[in-house]
Order: C-alpha cells, then sequence, then structure tokens
C-alpha cells in the first residue's frame, strides 16, 4: 500500500501488480462513511477484488477531522444530528430534500481527486462507490460531474439533495449501479435508499439491487453482489 496526496486529499492505493497500485488494471475508488477511520474500507480491496485480480483500489480520507470522542474518525461533512432526528421525526421523506452544508465542498474536493488519480495510475476504467455518507457522496459526484464511470457502488446510501440529483440523473442514462440497503437500518431510512433506486431507475440508471434483513452494515451477500457487479463492469 502507498498513500499519495490528489485534490488535497490523503488517498491510500492498495492492490494492482505490486499491492500499491502498480500495473494498468481498473480502478475501484470507495468513499468511507462518516465517523470512520481512513482506512475503514481497505479490507474490502481483499473481498472485491477477485484472485489474480489486477484491479488497484483507492481509500480516500475524509478531509475533516471528528473530536477526540470519535477516535480516528473522519467526515466528508459535518452532520447536525439533533436536526437531522427532528426532521426525521416527522414526514420521514423530508430528508429527501437535505442539501448538507459542506457536501457541495466535499463533491469538489473527490472531483479533483479523481482527475488527478486517473493520470497517476494511468487507468481508463474507473468504478466510483462509498459506504454510509460515503455512497450519498459519491452518488453526488458521479451526478455532478461527466467524467466518465465504468459503474457506481452504492452500500447503505439514500436519496439527498431530491431537487437538483433527480434533473441530472438522465445524464447518466445507462449508467451500471450497484445499491444495497439494510431493511432494520436505523440511521439511515429504508425507504430514502428505495427512493433513491426508483427515481435512478426512472432515469434510465442500470440499478442492480440488494436489500437484506439488517442494519447500517456491509454483509457477506452485499460483499457477494458488490464483487460480482465489480467483475462484470470492470471485465
Amino acid at each position: 500500500m502507498r498513500v499519495v496526496n490528489l485534490g488535497g486529499l490523503a488517498v491510500r492505493i492498495t492492490g494492482g501488480d505490486d499491492g500499491s497500485g502498480g500495473g494498468d488494471g481498473p480502478v475501484v475508488v470507495l468513499l468511507h462513511g462518516f465517523g470512520a477511520p481512513a482506512d475503514d474500507l481497505i479490507p474490502l480491496g481483499g473481498v472485491l477484488g477477485a484472485p489474480g485480480s489486477r484491479t488497484r483500489f483507492a481509500f480516500p480520507a475524509a478531509p475533516l477531522t471528528l473530536p477526540e470522542m470519535w477516535g480516528a474518525g473522519r467526515a466528508w461533512w459535518m452532520i447536525d444530528i439533533s436536526r437531522f432526528e427532528r426532521v426525521a421525526s416527522g414526514d420521514i421523506r423530508q430528508l429527501g430534500d437535505e442539501v448538507p452544508p459542506g457536501m457541495a465542498e466535499a463533491s469538489e474536493r473527490v472531483a479533483a481527486m479523481l482527475d488527478e488519480l486517473g493520470p497517476l495510475l494511468g487507468a481508463d476504467r474507473i468504478a466510483l462507490g462509498g459506504f454510509s455518507q460515503g455512497a450519498m457522496l459519491a452518488c453526488d459526484v458521479a451526478l455532478r460531474n461527466r467524467r466518465p464511470l465504468a459503474g457506481l457502488v452504492l452500500m447503505s446510501g439514500m436519496l439527498l439533495c431530491r431537487a437538483e440529483w433527480l434533473p441530472l440523473m438522465a445524464e447518466r442514462r445507462g449508467l451500471p449501479v450497484f445499491q444495497s440497503h439494510g431493511i432494520q437500518d436505523p440511521l439511515l431510512p429504508f425507504v430514502l435508499a428505495g427512493d433513491l433506486r426508483d427515481a435512478m431507475r426512472a432515469a434510465g440508471l442500470d440499478v442492480d439491487w440488494i436489500e437484506f434483513p439488517g442494519g447500517h452494515e456491509i454483509p457477506p451477500q452485499v460483499l457477494a453482489g458488490a464483487s460480482g457487479f465489480l467483475a462484470r463492469v470492470l471485465g
């Protein structure tokens, strides 16, 4: 593994011919969730990359350091948890209208990182994805930028920025998407994950959907589904 600075973000790169991103295989970029450490998703590289695969993986660290109570946790944007809970206690679908302060800046940082990552690794096939807050950020980046993507992986994310995202989705018609969500997710409502799925499908994106009887997590069936999806879109 090696760590490089791209677009102002520290990015951990694994896989490839040498375990540090060498070679000319495709690239999978995964964004971690709120409160997770920078290396949280790195183990997924060993699961999502088939044995002998030349796939490279990039794991950017979110730019914001959280208070000490979060340990080494980081965030792409800060969350007003009390406001989130107040809105969720009413019409839960109102959360899908939220445009989180700081999300636009995070999206720009990730876009800048991708601009530098492609040339650095010589990659012509890149899949973008993430978990939780990272999934929502990956979706925002994919919708607001026209860069080619081989696929989009959204694990336990949900619809945000409804008025902005929905008109942009048609520009990504045909984009392969893998999406998963736990039916009992206590943090991000399952219904808003379904709303995101339905909106993408209505706009012509090619969505593979896995729902599972669990919470805010990445269970084995999601890992298997995401692995098969990436093998298909990157193969």
